[in-house]
């Protein structure tokens, strides 16, 4: 599956500049590979999150196994996930890094937020784009 019309190829020298689900705010993601751990970097005006990199090959491969739509969710760290969403299965002790794919204290949610375009972007995932409740599902 190729990656669908997005500005960047995804590299901290040229990022992809994506939309969150709703389409109301613009933000920068890359792949970091050289990270320790490697990491999907995601900018967000001054503000800096970092996720596991394997999230973008997790996501995708919970979502083929789950075959269907999985509703997103959205939270900050300090907030609780709302159950059976995209943003609880990243803190999930039971997800295959064993809970949160966010790797800085403090900024380890929004999952549900950013992570989904970027599989989008990939062609990996379909992702719905209301004002709110947006899901995605496998491609």
């Amino acid at each position: 599956m190729g990656m669908i019309d997005v500005e960047g190829t995804g590299t901290p020298d040229d990022p992809w500049i994506l939309t969150t689900p709703p389409g109301t705010s613009e933000f920068e993601a890359y792949r970091d590979p050289d990270a320790d751990p490697p990491a999907l970097v995601v900018r967000v005006g001054a503000t800096e999150l970092r996720y596991h990199l394997r999230c973008i090959d997790d996501v995708h491969a919970m979502l083929i196994e789950r075959g269907d739509w999985m509703p997103l969710g959205n939270a900050d760290e300090q907030k609780p996930a709302a159950p059976d969403t995209v943003e609880a299965w990243g803190r999930a002790p039971d997800n295959p890094v064993g809970g949160w794919y966010g790797l800085k204290k403090g900024l380890r949610g929004r999952f549900g937020n950013y992570v989904p375009p970027v599989l989008k972007a990939l062609g990996l995932a379909e992702v719905e784009h209301n004002a709110r409740n947006n899901r995605m599902r496998a491609l």
